[in-house]
């Protein structure tokens, strides 16, 4: 089976909506197709969508971030109260917190990419001359676009085939895991409208001869 025909099955099997037609279409090459074109036109889209909604754009990613860590600090607050105090403790617990973190953290790494304070390496490329920037910029958004396209294809496949085994999540009764996977892929989804974004603006600014390279500060707005 060719690639083009594994790239139309799982076309398919997401249609059907059944989870393990979905998982089994995933075993071919095909999901790279797939998962190239999810990454470049849903990080155009969300770039889109960014550029159009400021707000959107300013809180979301920030908004999720805080939210995961109130909701790990209640849990983690409560649970410590009532295992030492009343001896008694939630069973998940244990494991809905580890699993919040993550969340938080892919949703952080999208937003601060906006801020490019993932290996900015500055110093050194203020000293290079501006067609050198540009180069060194521009390859920086396709090694993270092929980074974000490797992530969401196989997270993805762990997603599907989490879903197709009713995979639960330790200590609840009903909280599917893939619940929980589903956000990696679109949290890199996410990140890669964050990369078009830059890239957008470094284009600008190349053409325009403003600055292209400005120091990264953790943290900043």
């Amino acid at each position: 089976m060719s690639i083009w025909s594994d790239a139309y099955g799982i076309l398919v099997a997401a249609a059907s909506g059944d989870s393990w037609q979905i998982s089994k279409s995933m075993g071919g090459n095909g999901v790279w197709i797939i998962g190239t074109l999810a990454t470049l036109f849903g990080g155009m889209i969300v770039a889109g969508i960014y550029n159009r909604f400021p707000f959107f754009e300013r809180h979301f990613e920030r908004s999720v971030m805080v939210y995961s860590y109130l909701l790990i600090a209640i849990i983690i607050f409560v649970e410590v109260i009532r295992r030492f105090v009343f001896s008694v403790q939630a069973p998940w617990s244990t494991t809905f917190p580890p699993v919040l973190f993550l969340v938080m953290t892919w949703f952080g790494c999208s937003y601060n990419i906006r801020l490019r304070t993932h290996l900015a390496f500055a110093e050194f490329r203020t000293a290079m001359a501006r067609p050198l920037q540009m180069l060194l910029l521009s390859l920086d958004a396709v090694l993270w676009l092929g980074f974000c396209t490797i992530v969401v294809v196989t997270a993805t496949r762990v997603a599907a085939n989490s879903a197709a085994n009713f995979q639960i999540l330790a200590g609840t009764d009903n909280f599917m895991q893939w619940w929980f996977l589903v956000t990696v892929p679109l949290a890199f989804i996410l990140m890669a409208g964050r990369v078009f974004e830059n890239w957008y603006e470094d284009i600008a600014n190349f053409r325009s001869g403003a600055t292209l390279i400005k120091p990264a500060v953790i943290g900043a707005d």
